[in-house]
């Protein structure tokens, strides 16, 4: 995936401000060299960040006629306004070596024994998983098949087929959940569930009457 970023030769907090109510974002990019400041355009940024791959693989980043192999590493929005406020970039090439989140896809969930013959509630526990490589490896999304997946069943991080060269980084917990599967309520556990009614509403203080009203 390709973006064109701009040189920014003005920094601090005036001319960020500047730039964002020009409808342009700050960034930066750094590793491999000396850190760049940079700009882009918000609405083509608004729009990439909302698809997958911009996200999780190598980006080609054109900055001054020159093309360079970036990662997106972080971004910040407003608090509460739909506007990217700044945009980190990493340099990279095919011998860095990189630590990023990648998105799973589900598949065969509803051909599952669990699903198909035991009508049970897939949980997807995790729904990415942050990995080492190389950035000539990154892979886009990790596939889990869950099309052997049987009631009472869970899936581990040791049962993904990872690409050759990936390492799973669960910052020291071993084996991590992946999928769960629960089971559908019987009968008998619906009828035992306790039923919650509304309180009743508390007795309100009527107008007085017009004999009250005249004493």
């Amino acid at each position: 995936m390709k973006f064109v970023a701009f040189e920014r030769t003005l920094q601090g907090t005036g001319a960020s401000r500047r730039l964002r109510n020009a409808n342009k974002v700050p960034g930066i990019v750094y590793g491999a060299g000396e850190p760049a400041t940079i700009e882009l355009d918000h609405n083509a940024l608004f729009f990439a960040l909302k698809k997958e791959t911009f996200h999780s693989t190598v980006l080609e980043m054109e900055l001054k006629g020159k093309t360079e192999q970036v990662i997106l590493r972080d971004y910040q929005m407003h608090a509460f306004k739909p506007i990217v406020m700044h945009v980190d970039f990493q340099r990279v090439d095919k011998t860095t070596k990189i630590t990023k989140k990648v998105p799973l896809h589900f598949v065969n969930e509803e051909n599952s024994p669990a699903v198909k013959v035991d009508k049970c509630l897939v949980n997807h526990v995790v729904t990415e998983l942050l990995i080492q490589c190389l950035a000539s490896q990154l892979p886009e999304y990790l596939t889990v098949d869950l099309a052997e997946l049987q009631k009472g069943q869970s899936l581990h991080v040791d049962d993904i087929q990872l690409p050759a060269g990936t390492k799973v980084v669960t910052h020291g917990k071993k084996n991590p959940v992946i999928v769960s599967v629960t089971a559908p309520a019987t009968e008998e556990e619906a009828a035992a569930a306790p039923i919650v009614t509304a309180a009743p509403a508390a007795p309100t203080k009527g107008k007085k009457n017009e004999k009250q009203n005249k004493k």
